[in-house]
């Protein structure tokens, strides 16, 4: 039994050895998104498609022109393929926007182009719904494959 058992850890360390920061207690927050490291395992169930809903509360980027902050909850939808997003690295890489200077229409845009580079999806969508400035609250939504422009619900 003991072999059994030492066998089949040693078979899931292997699965798993690319994953850095799961259970790392030093991985540090990059300062970045190109310093950000996307870490995937491989998805437990393949052959069925089911969604993987993921929603970070507490967002924040810097507006480009005013360098405030932009605060926003972050929406992830995605059915995987043969990849899934692992948890930390995802925390880790939407925290390094922090020090980003950029409009919240080309951050939800990034994070969608950077997590299908990460997993490849059958389906993903990212959701942006910022908090309101001035007055006016902005929400921007990406998806892969690009959703039809009618979609918009505006007309």
């Amino acid at each position: 039994m003991a072999v059994s058992s030492h066998k089949m850890k040693q078979a899931r360390h292997r699965k798993y050895a690319g994953l850095t920061l799961l259970g790392n207690s030093e991985a540090a927050f990059p300062k970045s998104p190109q310093q950000a490291t996307l870490e995937t395992f491989p998805n437990p169930n393949p052959k069925r498609g089911y969604w993987i809903h993921l929603d970070c509360p507490d967002f924040t980027s810097l507006c480009p022109v005013t360098g405030q902050p932009d605060f926003a909850e972050i929406l992830i939808e995605y059915v995987p393929d043969k990849l899934c997003l692992e948890t930390k690295s995802l925390k880790l890489y939407l925290s390094s926007y922090r020090n980003v200077h950029s409009f919240n229409e080309q951050v939800i845009n990034r994070i969608l182009d950077d997590l299908v580079k990460s997993c490849k999806p059958r389906k993903m969508k990212v959701e942006g719904r910022f908090a309101a400035r001035g007055g006016l609250a902005l929400t921007v939504v990406a998806s892969q494959p690009d959703a039809p422009l009618s979609d918009g619900g505006c007309s």
